[in-house]
């Protein structure tokens, strides 16, 4: 399972590029779930200028797909075609605090951007500590957890066009709604500018130690899954509706619906991406069928399926 490798044709058009480039590389091991074919382009780019540099010279009709540490995500078995790009924590991942803001890249770690705010006694970022994905997810998603949002916090956001030129988003300018973030989906979030208030520590290790507790004993966090699957509909928790329909532990090959957390898709061992997205669309079946609600899927799902690449 492989594409034709377009690697050489990039690197000569992009003789300054110094970021990691690889063909058909794969992805799985890149996601939680464990699943999924390669990507026919993988970049990891060094640093913001050199992301602008590879965007600028890489043909306008190659798709361009971003991943981050692939915990809310399912790769299909096919892999993805065009150029996947991955941020990383060395060119990317910093998180530094100056009175009561936190600046982050976005290849951070939402749990580290809660960790070092807590350090420096910057209160209000405590729900990112229950959140495993990375700040560049939390904006394109306006991701939450335990009361808190991103757009509660975010002062302004900085991304990359397509075309490679950056641009700043003020809060107001992201769009945020549950979920969703309303910037035209082709930037690339590079950093992001938190504020929260200063207030004691210990009260703010306190609160992060309830978000830890709750992960703990109501999430499969230990399993191979992806985190919520489905949003949760206006008034409704996905997981009652789940359970109402009597989809708790139900199996698709080797994925299953989590009998700790009906909300969470597991991989038990050896699963296809398409055994759990075909998983996914039978709780949405069963769900319909029996309180006439459609879920929405909150797991981003990229690439094509096997026998498609």
């Amino acid at each position: 399972m492989s594409f034709p490798d377009i690697t050489p044709r990039l690197r000569e058009a992009m003789p300054d590029l110094r970021g990691r480039l690889l063909a058909n590389e794969p992805l799985a091991p890149l996601t939680w779930f464990r699943v999924g074919g390669p990507a026919q382009l993988l970049f990891t780019p060094a640093d913001e200028d050199d992301l602008g540099y590879f965007l600028a010279r890489l043909p306008p009709d190659l798709a361009v797909t971003v991943v981050g540490v692939g915990s809310n995500l399912i790769v299909r078995d096919g892999g993805v075609p065009g150029a996947t790009i991955r941020l990383s924590a060395r060119g990317f991942g910093e998180a530094r605090a100056e009175g009561d803001t936190i600046r982050a890249g976005a290849a951070c770690l939402d749990k580290r951007v809660a960790e070092e705010a807590a350090k420096a006694g910057i209160g209000g970022l405590e729900f990112y500590f229950g959140i495993p994905g990375t700040i560049g997810g939390a904006l394109r998603m306006n991701a939450g957890a335990n009361g808190g949002e991103t757009k509660d916090v975010l002062v302004e956001a900085t991304g990359l066009s397509r075309a490679g030129e950056r641009r700043v988003f003020a809060n107001a300018d992201m769009g945020f709604t549950y979920r969703h973030c309303g910037v035209d989906p082709s930037v690339i979030f590079t950093s992001a500018l938190f504020r929260g208030r200063i207030e004691d520590a210990s009260a703010i290790r306190a609160r992060m130690a309830e978000v830890q507790r709750h992960r703990e004993t109501a999430q499969p966090i230990r399993e191979k899954t992806g985190g919520s699957t489905f949003k949760n509909p206006a008034g409704h928790s996905a997981w009652k509706l789940i359970d109402a329909a009597g989809c708790r532990g139900l199996c698709v090959g080797g994925a299953q619906v989590s009998e700790m957390h009906c909300n969470f898709l597991i991989n038990t061992g050896d699963a296809t991406a398409a055994d759990i997205e075909n998983l996914g669309e039978e709780v949405r079946r069963r769900v319909k069928e029996h309180s006439g609600i459609d879920l929405r899927w909150e797991i981003k799902r990229i690439g094509v399926g096997a026998g498609s690449s």
